[in-house]
């Protein structure tokens, strides 16, 4: 298992404590959209070359889109393996999110061209792999391999949500992306939910409500 790794030991401490406990594949997994209310829950992985070291990188959420995007790029290109996979909304919904979640997060493991010898997770270990794994607390900021996944994730689902934003332009997603903001929720209330939005979520279950209750009522000069 992983030995005693330093605060000090720099974001590839984690990997390289478990490289001298023989585990020389270590993948990084996470996630980005989980606390959205609309779109995709997207999870990636990803195993990092021993000697690869991707300047710039960090937790998705510390970088400016502009970073995240090269960040990305060098990723993908220098990468021994990474993979990434999405969850419709109606699936978060029939499974509930901490469940979406995690099953996420497993198939984008099990995806990998490159079978790992060992899982660090964001926050929480991943059951069901059928390898040895670790949730490391900001596990994006802490390890490399993590932090390279939070950075596939969250790009590849802002991409996505931009993409959305050509369908439903009234939501503002190229925006907000999805999330739980002050915008979106004045968008939602006005329009309603549309086909991307999460019925798991108590806000749009409010906002369909609202907006049904509403084109019911009588008109005041009826």
């Amino acid at each position: 298992m992983v030995g005693v790794v330093r605060r000090d030991s720099g974001l590839y401490g984690y990997e390289r404590s478990l490289r001298r406990g023989g585990f020389d594949l270590v993948a990084g997994t996470d996630e980005a959209g989980r606390g959205a209310c609309a779109g995709p829950l997207v999870a990636a992985a990803v195993i990092l070359r021993p000697s690869t070291r991707i300047e710039g990188l960090a937790d998705s959420k510390l970088l400016t889109p502009r970073r995240r995007e090269r960040v990305y790029a060098e990723v993908v290109a220098r990468a021994l393996a990474w993979t990434v996979v999405s969850l419709d909304p109606g699936e978060c919904d029939t499974l509930g999110m901490h469940v979406a979640n995690l099953a996420a997060l497993r198939r984008a493991v099990m995806r990998l061209a490159v079978p790992p010898d060992f899982v660090l997770s964001d926050g929480f270990a991943v059951d069901g792999l059928g390898l040895p794994n670790l949730g490391v607390w900001k596990g994006d900021q802490v390890a490399a391999c993590v932090a390279a996944a939070s950075v596939v994730a969250k790009v590849t689902r802002d991409q996505m949500m931009v993409r959305a934003h050509d369908s439903y332009p009234e939501y503002a997603f190229d925006i907000h992306k999805g999330y739980c903001t002050g915008l979106h929720q004045e968008r939602l209330d006005r329009h309603g939910p549309s086909p991307i939005h999460r019925w798991c979520f108590d806000n749009v279950r409010r906002a369909a409500g609202t907006r049904a209750a509403a084109s019911s009522s009588p008109s005041a000069i009826d």
